[in-house]
C-alpha cells in the first residue's frame, strides 16, 4: 500500500488501484498517521493536530469514532493498530512519499558532497519525481499542516538546489540557465540560488550576465536585508574577477535522457497495444504527430503510454487543458518545463519562446501537448514556432481536430475493436476493457457464458468508447451488468460518477459531450443538430440536403464532420 501525499493525498494498493477514503477529516487522519508510518502517534497529539483550539467536547470519542471510519475504509488494505497511547499506521515508510522523498534527498546530498554527481543528480531526480503538486495541498485547514507543508517545501528546495549543483558540476548547465531563472525569480533572496545561476551563466560563456546577476543580489540584500553576500558569494565573484579556470566555459557533457516527465499511471492499459507501436514508429518518421479523434476515445491514455516506452529522448508531457486563455499556451510549457512564476512569463512573447526553445535544444526531446481543442490555433502557433527554433524536437499533440501544420503526421483514434461475428468476444479489445475495469470496480466479477453476451451489448452499445465503457464498468458497484445493458437508453443519467480525480470533462458522458458541443461555433451546432436525424450512415447526397441552410458552405460540412 502506498500513501502520497506530495500533491494531491491517495491511497493506492500494490497493484496500482486507487482505495477510496470518504471524508476530509478521515483522509486527514490518516496524512497525520502517515507522516509517522509504522510509530505510535499519542492521542492527545493527535487531537490537537486535527481541531487545534477548536476540539469538540469529547474530543476522544470524536477520534475513536474517525479511526472506526478510518479502519471501514481500509479494511484488507491497512492496519490501523492501536494501544494504551495512541494509534499508528502500520504502512512502511518507504510506501510513503513524503519519507521517501526526505530519504532519498539525504542519500542525494552524501552522494554529492562525495564527489559521486552523477549518482546523486539521478537519486535527486528520483526523490523530486515523487512531488505531484504542493504537499499536503488537500488538508491546509488542518493545524498541522502548515509546519509539515513548510519542511517539506524546505526539502524540496534543497534537493532542488543539490540536483542543479549536481548537473553543474558534471557539465550539464545549458538547460539550468532557464530553470533557474526561473526559480531565482521566485526565491530571490536564496544566496544558494543566486550562486547556481551565476555558476551556470558562466559556464556558458556569459561572462557579463553572471557579473549583472551577483550585483543585482548585492545591491537587493544591501536595500532590503542591510546586509552583505554570503562568503561563498563572495568568493565566487572573486574567482571570476581572476578568470579562476574551474569556472571557464567548457563544452556540455552527454547527458543520458532523463526518465519521462509523464502523468501517473494508476490502471493498466487495454486495447491499443497496435497503436502504441505506430505512434512510437511515427515519431521516428515525423516531426509532429497528432492524435485526434472525439472526446473520449483514449487520445490521452494513448500518448502516455506512446511515449512512456521513449528511451533515446528527454520527454516533457504539458496538460492544455486547464488552459482557458489561448495567450498562456507558453506560459503552461514553461510551467511543465520548471521555469514557473517568473518575470519571463511578463516578458514578450518572443522571449518566451526562446527560452522555451532553450530547454527544448539541449538534447533530443519530445514535448507531449494534451488536450489541444480548445486552444488550437495558439497550440499550432506555439508548435510551429518552437519546432523551428529546437531542431531536435518532436511533438506529440492530442485533440479533437488536427493542428493543420505543415509536416503533422495524423493518427486518427477512434472506438476499440468490437466482436464480429466469428470473433471469440473476451479476446476483443472493448470487452478486455470493461472486465478489466469492472473486476476493479466489483473484486467478484468474472466475464463468463452467462454474462458474456450483456458485456458485448453494453459495448455495442456505447459504440466501443473507452471512457463510456469505463463509466459503464463503475456502475457494477451498484447494479448487474443485465441492468446496466437494459438501461443503455438513458446513458446520460447511467453513466455518471466516474473517477473523482479526473478531469471534470471526463467523469460524466454528458460532460464529455457537453466539452465536445461548447467547442463548436453557432453554424457547427446547427450542423450538428441536423445530422442527428440519421440514425446510421448517410450518403453524400443526403448530408448535403438536409445541411445546406445550415450556415456552413458544403465543403466545410465534411470537416466539420471529421
Amino acid at each position: 500500500m502506498r500513501v502520497a501525499m506530495l500533491g494531491p493525498f491517495r491511497l493506492s494498493a500494490p497493484d496500482g488501484r486507487a482505495v477510496e477514503v470518504g471524508g476530509l477529516r478521515v483522509r486527514t487522519l490518516l496524512a497525520r498517521l502517515a507522516l509517522d508510518a509504522g510509530r505510535t502517534v499519542a492521542a492527545e497529539v493527535l487531537i490537537a493536530d486535527l481541531w487545534g483550539s477548536a476540539q469538540p467536547s469529547g474530543a476522544l470519542n470524536a477520534l475513536q469514532s474517525l479511526v472506526s471510519r478510518a479502519r471501514r475504509a481500509l479494511a484488507g488494505s491497512l492496519e490501523l493498530r492501536s494501544d494504551q497511547s495512541g494509534y499508528a499506521l502500520q504502512v512502511a515508510p518507504d510506501d510513503v512519499d513524503a519519507i521517501r522523498f526526505a530519504w532519498l534527498a539525504a542519500d542525494g546530498r552524501r552522494l554529492l558532497r562525495a564527489g559521486h554527481v552523477d549518482a546523486a543528480a539521478g537519486t535527486l531526480r528520483e526523490a523530486l519525481a515523487l512531488w505531484r503538486g504542493g504537499a499536503l495541498v488537500d488538508f491546509v485547514d488542518a493545524p498541522f499542516v502548515e509546519a509539515q507543508a513548510a519542511r517539506l517545501e524546505e526539502l524540496r528546495l534543497v534537493a532542488l538546489a543539490d540536483r542543479m549543483d549536481a548537473d553543474l558540476q558534471a557539465g550539464r548547465h545549458v538547460d539550468l540557465v532557464p530553470e533557474l531563472e526561473g526559480l531565482c525569480a521566485r526565491y530571490p533572496l536564496r544566496e544558494r540560488l543566486a550562486a547556481l545561476r551565476v555558476r551556470a551563466l558562466y559556464a556558458c560563456g556569459r561572462q557579463a550576465d553572471a557579473f549583472a546577476v551577483y550585483e543585482t543580489l548585492r545591491r537587493r540584500l544591501d536595500d532590503e536585508l542591510a546586509v552583505e553576500p554570503s562568503q561563498e558569494l563572495k568568493d565566487l565573484h572573486v574567482a571570476m574577477l581572476r578568470g579562476d579556470p574551474a569556472l571557464a566555459p567548457r563544452p556540455e557533457s552527454r547527458r543520458e535522457p532523463s526518465q519521462p516527465v509523464l502523468p501517473t499511471r494508476l490502471s493498466s492499459f487495454v486495447g491499443r497495444e497496435r497503436e502504441i507501436e505506430l505512434v512510437r514508429s511515427e515519431l521516428v518518421n515525423s516531426r509532429l504527430v497528432t492524435l485526434f479523434g472525439p472526446g473520449g476515445a483514449g487520445k490521452t491514455r494513448l500518448a502516455i503510454e506512446a511515449a512512456a516506452g521513449v528511451s533515446d529522448q528527454r520527454v516533457w508531457f504539458v496538460e492544455l487543458a486547464p488552459v482557458r486563455d489561448a495567450h498562456d499556451v507558453t506560459s503552461a510549457v514553461l510551467t511543465a518545463l520548471g521555469v514557473r512564476e517568473t518575470r519571463l512569463l511578463e516578458a514578450p512573447k518572443t522571449h518566451a519562446l526562446s527560452r522555451v526553445a532553450d530547454v527544448c535544444s539541449a538534447e533530443p526531446t519530445l514535448l507531449v501537448l494534451d488536450n489541444c481543442e480548445h486552444v488550437i490555433n495558439a497550440a499550432a502557433e506555439f508548435a510551429q514556432e518552437v519546432m523551428s527554433r529546437s531542431p531536435q524536437l518532436r511533438v506529440l499533440a492530442t485533440s479533437r481536430e488536427p493542428l493543420a501544420l505543415t509536416g503533422e503526421k495524423l493518427l486518427p483514434v477512434g472506438p476499440l475493436a468490437l466482436p464480429q461475428a466469428d470473433d471469440p468476444a473476451p479476446e476483443t479489445a472493448a470487452v478486455r476493457l470493461f472486465a478489466d475495469r469492472a473486476a476493479a470496480a466489483r473484486p467478484d466479477f468474472v466475464l463468463d457464458e452467462r454474462n458474456t453476451g450483456d458485456v458485448v451489448a453494453i459495448c455495442r452499445g456505447l459504440d466501443g468508447m473507452p471512457l463510456a465503457i469505463e463509466l459503464a464498468a463503475a456502475r457494477l458497484r451498484a447494479m448487474s451488468v443485465r441492468q446496466i445493458a437494459d438501461r443503455l437508453d438513458d446513458r446520460f443519467r447511467l453513466l455518471t460518477n466516474g473517477n473523482r480525480a479526473a478531469m471534470p470533462r471526463h467523469r460524466t458522458l454528458r460532460a464529455v459531450v457537453e466539452w465536445s458541443w461548447d467547442l463548436l461555433t453557432p453554424p457547427e451546432q446547427v450542423l450538428a443538430g441536423r445530422l442527428s436525424v440519421f440514425a446510421g450512415n448517410a450518403s453524400a447526397d443526403a448530408v448535403s440536403a438536409v445541411c445546406a441552410d445550415a450556415g456552413l458552405p458544403a465543403a466545410e460540412v465534411f470537416y466539420v464532420l471529421i
